[in-house]
C-alpha cells in the first residue's frame, strides 16, 4: 500500500536527484511551449501552423519510441536520460543563435520541434522505466504523483517566467524575437543543469537484456505483450484518448489567448501557469491516495470530466472564466495521467517496463490525428467552435470504449 505520506519519495536519495533533474527539464519544456507559440502565431497568424509544429514534435513518437523502450531495456537507463538533455542543450543554442540572428523562420521550429521530439522519444521510456528500480514498489504511485507534481509545478512558473520575459524585453511589440531568444538562453541552461544532475543518481539503472539481439524483435516482443494483456491495453487505449481530444487546447491556446481573449504574451502564460496550478492540486491530491480504491473507475471518470471542462472553456469569452475553467482541466488532466500512469507501472513485470512505456509513449506521438481535425475547425469556424467540439468528442469516444470494448470495461474493477 502507498504511503500516505505525500513527499515520502523524496526520501530516497536516487529519487530525489532524477526528480530534481527531471523538474529542471520539466521547466524548460513549459517555457518552451510558451516561446515556441507566441512567435509562430506571430508570424503565421495560423492555428494550422500552430498544429502544424506541434505535429513536427509529437511525430517522433510514432517513428522513435519504440526503439527508446529497447533502449531503455538494454543500456544503462542514467546515460541515456544525461545525454539526451545534454543533446537538447546543445540544439536549444542554436536556436536562440538562429532567433537572435533576426532569420528565423516558420520552418526553423519545425526542425527543432523534431529533434526535441526524437529526443524526447528515445529517453522518456529510460526516464520512467527507472523510477521502479530506485524506489520500493510501496511508493510507486506517490512517486508517479510527484513526478506529475513536478511537471505541474513547472507548469505555473515557467510559463509565467516565460510570458513575462517575452512581454517586458519586447516592449510591447508581439512580433519581437529577443525576448523569446533570451527565454531559449535559459531554457538551454535548464537542459544542462538535467544533464548534469541526473549523474548524482548512483546506480547506473541495469540493462535488463544484453545488447545483442534483434532490436525489431525486441520491438514486437512489447507489441505482442500488449494484446496479450487487455489491462495493459485498455490504459494505453485510455491513455490515447485524451491526447486525442483534451490536448488539442493545448496546441491552439495562443490562438484562444490572442483572437478569443484579446490577450498578450503575459495572459498567454498566466493561462498556462492557472492550468498548472490546477494541475498541481490534481497530482497532490493523487499522492495522497495512492490506496484509492477502483482507480479504474476514477480514470473513466476524469476522462469524461476533462472532457466536459474543455468544451466550457471554448463557450467562454472572457478572461475569469478561462482562468477558472483551465485550472480545472490541469486538475482533471493530472489526475487522469498519475492513475493511468501508477496502474501501468504496477501492470507491467520489470523486464517489458521500458518497451511497454515507449509503446505508451508512441500512442501519444497519435496527438496529430486529433489536433489536425480540431484545429481545421478553429480555422475556418473559430477557436471557441473547436474546443467545444474537442471536448464533445473525448466524452463521446470515451463513453463508446467503455461500452464497446470489454477490455476497458474491465478497468472499472481494477483496484
Amino acid at each position: 500500500m502507498a504511503s500516505k505520506d505525500i513527499f515520502s519519495a523524496l526520501a530516497v536519495p536516487n529519487f530525489r536527484w532524477l526528480w530534481i533533474g527531471s523538474l529542471g527539464s520539466s521547466f524548460a519544456m513549459n517555457m518552451q511551449i510558451i516561446a515556441r507559440g507566441w512567435l509562430v502565431y506571430a508570424l503565421t497568424s495560423s492555428a494550422l501552423d500552430l498544429a502544424w509544429v506541434t505535429l513536427s514534435f509529437m511525430l517522433p513518437s510514432v517513428i522513435f519510441s519504440l526503439y527508446g523502450g529497447v533502449l531503455a531495456d538494454r543500456l544503462p537507463k542514467r546515460r541515456v536520460i544525461a545525454w539526451a538533455q545534454a543533446l537538447n542543450c546543445a540544439a536549444t543554442v542554436v536556436m536562440a543563435v538562429i532567433i537572435f540572428s533576426g532569420n528565423v523562420t516558420f520552418w526553423d521550429f519545425i526542425w527543432f520541434g523534431f529533434f526535441n521530439g526524437t529526443i524526447l522519444a528515445l529517453s522518456m521510456p529510460a526516464r520512467q522505466a527507472f523510477v521502479p528500480e530506485i524506489i520500493p514498489e510501496r511508493l510507486i504511485f506517490t512517486a508517479m504523483a510527484l513526478n506529475t507534481t513536478g511537471w505541474n509545478l513547472s507548469r505555473i512558473i515557467g510559463p509565467a517566467l516565460a510570458g513575462l520575459l517575452i512581454a517586458w524585453l519586447a516592449g510591447g511589440d508581439k512580433t519581437s524575437a529577443y525576448g523569446v531568444g533570451i527565454v531559449y538562453l535559459v531554457i538551454a541552461s535548464l537542459y544542462l543543469f538535467s544533464s548534469l544532475t541526473v549523474l548524482k543518481v548512483d546506480r547506473p539503472g541495469k540493462a535488463q537484456r544484453s545488447r545483442e539481439g534483434d532490436t525489431w524483435s525486441d520491438t514486437l516482443d512489447g507489441l505482442r505483450y500488449v494484446m496479450a494483456h487487455p489491462r495493459v491495453f485498455a490504459l494505453i487505449v485510455l491513455s490515447i484518448l485524451p491526447f486525442l481530444f483534451g490536448m488539442p487546447l493545448n496546441t491552439l491556446l495562443p490562438a484562444f489567448n490572442q483572437d478569443v481573449l484579446q490577450g498578450h504574451a503575459d495572459d498567454l502564460g498566466y493561462l498556462i501557469s492557472a492550468m498548472g496550478g490546477g494541475a498541481i492540486v490534481g497530482s497532490l491530491l493523487m499522492a495522497t491516495m495512492g490506496d484509492l480504491r477502483n482507480k479504474g473507475f476514477w480514470l473513466i471518470v476524469s476522462c469524461l470530466g476533462w472532457g466536459a471542462v474543455t468544451a466550457a472553456f471554448g463557450a467562454f469569452e472572457v478572461q475569469w472564466a478561462a482562468l477558472v475553467l483551465i485550472a480545472a482541466i490541469g486538475m482533471l488532466s493530472s489526475w487522469n495521467m498519475s492513475l493511468n500512469r501508477g496502474m501501468l507501472q504496477m501492470q507491467v513485470e520489470g523486464h517489458m517496463r521500458g518497451r511497454i512505456m515507449s509503446i505508451d509513449m508512441m500512442s501519444h506521438g497519435l496527438m496529430p490525428l486529433g489536433v489536425f481535425p480540431i484545429s481545421l475547425i478553429a480555422e475556418y469556424h473559430g477557436v471557441g467552435a473547436a474546443l467545444v467540439t474537442s471536448g464533445i468528442a473525448l466524452i463521446a469516444i470515451t463513453l463508446a470504449v467503455t461500452v464497446f470494448m470489454p477490455s476497458v470495461r474491465g478497468t472499472l474493477r481494477a483496484d
